[in-house]
């Protein structure tokens, strides 16, 4: 197959650990490129962010990335970008006119809704990955939630009229049911780690240790991911327990702009204020943001790994701890609740409860062996249904069974393209 994947915001090329720059932007580029890997050929398309990007960039062996123009060639805020997208999906589908592909995947809701107008005009299937919901985001966020109003309304049109939508995990299933979204075109696929790169053996990095115990925290500075309960949970001590865990405890937080920037970013600030105020400020540290290339060996050099979000989608984070065998204590929401087995892989807590976290926190630090075990655990946990090559393969599963029932949207691929001439050939080789 062909696939053109839509990821309007989050660019496979862009730096990870700004404010909407994350999971998305992994799991684009490690899914294009396993799917490549089984002979497919991957076009990611996203809007074009900066004037000096040309137009196609290789991105990996069968991957390229395909700049769109659609508004000022600058970095928007993704929430500033639905006046753009009628453009983008103008541009998409003449892109496509000009390089047809068998399935439109979108990624995000705002490429879902270019790549409903691009089908429109090419006539293919479209696959929708949500990766968020803005109903989930409303009822956690409230007035903060910075989300175009129309965001729930669009959502809930696209889970309705999508070949398929491609869940991340079963409590988004429950979601999209109440939105709507019919239940016998809704397939769960998880996203996925890279099993090679993410592993307990290799590399520590890392700054030196300043305590016994280190504890670490990786993701956008933003408020929803618990980070401030991260931080107010390394002082609460109990009563008469000096000698406790977490007192020989350093929290590193890895996420946002670059070390030299934190002092420009207000969340970091705040965080900084926040360990101050509760007396942990010479025990925590903010790296800034940290390229994913290094995150394996960071990840590593911690006890624990902990992902406290009020609300998350899917989880990358975790799963890529977990890869590495280090123990995970995460808030019992979204996608954690499917990849952090509770009490064997990592230990599970309510979210916005720094009392619940200083309670999973404080024994597992202070157990060698118990981490051992969970960490030993969460890797095979990982190993078993989460590597991108079994996600790939799922998720052309997926691809195969709305082709087959949209007759309609035979591959559009002239007769004579170089690239599917390749791919029979490299078939009837690997044959």
């Amino acid at each position: 197959m062909r696939v053109a994947m839509v990821s309007e915001h989050a660019s496979p090329l862009a730096a990870l650990g700004g404010v909407d720059a994350g999971g998305q932007n992994v799991h684009v580029a490690a899914l294009s490129a396993a799917l490549a890997a089984r002979g497919h050929e991957v076009d990611v398309y996203t809007r074009r962010d900066d004037e000096a990007l040309p137009r196609v960039v290789p991105l990996s062996p069968g991957v390229r990335v395909v700049h769109l123009d659609a508004g000022p060639p600058l970095p928007l805020p993704k929430d500033a970008l639905l006046p753009h997208v009628e453009a983008l999906g103008r541009e998409l589908a003449a892109a496509l006119l000009e390089r047809p592909a068998d399935l439109l995947h979108a990624h995000f809701w705002m490429s879902g809704v270019a790549a409903r107008e691009a089908a429109a005009s090419v006539g293919v299937p479209v696959v929708q990955t949500f990766h968020a919901l803005g109903s989930v985001k409303r009822r956690w966020q409230g007035a903060e939630d910075t989300s175009p109003p129309s965001r729930v309304s669009v959502e809930a049109q696209l889970a309705g009229s999508a070949d398929l939508v491609l869940a991340t995990c079963r409590d988004e299933v429950r979601e999209l049911a109440e939105l709507g979204a019919p239940a016998e075109r809704v397939d769960v696929v998880p996203c996925g780690v890279d099993l090679d790169a993410f592993t307990p053996s290799g590399e520590v990095g890392g700054p030196p240790r300043h305590q016994p115990h280190r504890v670490l925290v990786v993701g956008r500075l933003v408020e929803r991911k618990g980070v401030e309960d991260v931080v107010r949970a390394l002082a609460l001590v109990p009563a008469g327990a000096p000698g406790h865990a977490l007192s020989r405890t350093e929290l590193l937080v890895a996420g946002g702009p670059a070390e030299t920037q934190l002092g420009l970013d207000a969340y970091a600030r705040h965080l900084r204020d926040v360990a101050a105020e509760v007396g942990v400020g010479e025990r925590v540290r903010l790296l800034g943001r940290v390229g994913h290339g290094d995150l394996p060996a960071l990840l590593r050099s911690a006890d624990v790994v902990v992902a406290a979000p009020w609300y998350e989608p899917f989880g990358i984070v975790p799963l890529e701890a977990m890869a590495c065998g280090v123990p995970v204590v995460g808030s019992a929401v979204g996608g954690l609740l499917d990849t952090v087995d509770d009490g064997v892989s990592g230990v599970l807590v309510p979210p916005r409860d720094p009392v619940a976290l200083a309670a999973a926190l404080g024994p597992l630090l202070a157990d060698d062996e118990r981490r051992r075990t969970v960490g030993l655990a969460a890797r095979e946990r990982a190993e078993q249904g989460y590597g991108w090559a079994r996600v790939a393969a799922r998720t052309e599963d997926a691809y195969r069974r709305v082709l087959a029932r949209t007759p309609a949207a035979a591959p559009a691929w002239p007769a004579a393209a170089p690239g599917r001439r390749h791919h029979e050939r490299h078939h009837q080789e690997q044959a």
